[in-house]
């Protein structure tokens, strides 16, 4: 069964929406500094969004407002209003790591302090809930599901989109991730040592760590009988998804990249392709030693001298936001025919073995992949194609 993109939309640190942010990557505009949005001892680089005043409104928490901005863009995007919508089996899968979990600190302390939590704080907790809040807020008739599974949680709840529209379950599904700059990961990230001093350098040899970022990444997605029946054009369908957890470790990939190896094989095979297909990669691409390492092991034993990049550079870590940020950059990639700089590389590092690209590259291949590799060992991939 064909699944069409008919709708694209994102916010981060490199841009407010697609068009800006595809500006952002023809110049190399890299937005980083030190945490504004919560007060911390830390001085570490981080990719905050300046986000629309009003979409920050009244209680509404930062995860909440970033996805709404991006779902509101990917259905302008896809020329989709609300009374369509009503017609239709219209899902809600979207991936987060913060949001009514880590966000609500000020509900704990005053519940350890007095005994008692503020009940305003209730509200913050159900919206963080993502795919309930868009639910609500739409009127949808179909499932809503908010996927919990770290730093691969936007791009599993793109694949159980997939799963949804190919067994009938839905016409249309609102699929993604969003994430926001939060206390806890921040010091979290720090604890593990895996934060760097500096802008993050994904694949280079002098690579030191990541840098948390926040934003969301949406896109729509239609059965093929839901494109014919309202004469929607477009070109990119979503043909594979592969997830293989490899139970390695709580934190690190399996050095041997068997996880990631098998995930990718996976999600070629769903879409029929073999590895020769594919004409470039957007990696996770960390800037941490052991992902960079390990994910370029399996990229240079399946593709072999393959183009592959990672924006990390350009949005920071941005968590459960990742995987739907990445899935949009990709299918524009394939729209405009080419991908940016891998920024932050310089150096090659032998232990590594590839090189992402270093300019704006033309891509005229159809096939591409984005990968995401999560804690607890998930791994995760996506199969984009342009149709010709």
């Amino acid at each position: 069964m064909n699944i069409f993109v008919s709708g694209l939309g994102c916010i981060s640190a490199v841009g407010e929406n697609l068009k800006l942010s595809l500006k952002a990557f023809r110049n190399r505009s890299v937005n980083s500094g030190l945490v504004t949005v919560f007060n911390s001892e830390l001085k570490k680089p981080v990719f905050e969004v300046n986000i629309p005043k009003d979409y920050l409104s009244g209680n509404e928490m930062r995860t909440y407002a970033l996805a709404k901005y991006a779902v509101n863009e990917a259905l302008k995007n896809a020329d989709l209003d609300l009374d369509f919508l009503s017609s239709l089996k219209v899902g809600v899968c979207l991936g987060t790591t913060v949001a009514s979990q880590l966000n609500d600190l000020e509900y704990y302390r005053t519940y350890r302090e007095t005994g008692e939590g503020p009940i305003k704080t209730l509200k913050r907790y159900f919206d963080g809930n993502l795919a309930a809040a868009f639910k609500r807020k739409y009127e949808l008739s179909g499932p809503a599901l908010t996927i919990v599974n770290a730093c691969s949680s936007g791009t599993d709840a793109i694949g159980i989109a997939i799963s949804w529209l190919n067994n009938g379950i839905c016409d249309i599904v609102i699929a993604g991730g969003a994430d926001e700059l939060n206390p806890i990961p921040y010091a979290g990230f720090n604890s593990l040592g895996i934060m760097s001093e500096e802008v993050c350098r994904p694949f280079d040899k002098n690579r030191s760590g990541l840098n948390l970022g926040e934003g969301a990444g949406v896109i729509i997605l239609e059965s093929e009988k839901t494109i014919l029946k309202r004469n929607k054009k477009s070109n990119i369908k979503v043909s594979g998804y592969g997830t293989f957890a490899d139970a390695y470790h709580l934190t690190a990939p399996r050095p041997d990249g068997s996880g990631l190896k098998n995930a990718i094989n996976y999600a070629l095979q769903r879409a029929d392709l073999k590895t020769g297909n594919v004409g470039f990669i957007n990696a996770h691409g960390t800037a941490t030693p052991d992902n960079d390492r390990v994910e370029a092991k399996v990229f240079k034993e399946l593709f072999g001298d393959v183009k592959f990049l990672s924006t990390k550079g350009y949005t920071g870590h941005t968590l459960g936001a990742s995987g739907g940020l990445e899935a949009v950059f990709t299918c524009a990639a394939l729209e405009n025919e080419w991908i940016p700089t891998s920024i932050g590389f310089e150096k090659f590092d032998e232990e590594v073995g590839l090189s992402p690209v270093t300019d704006i590259t033309t891509v005229t291949e159809n096939i591409a992949i984005s990968t995401s590799l999560a804690f607890g060992g998930n791994n995760s991939a996506l199969v984009f194609e342009k149709l010709i």
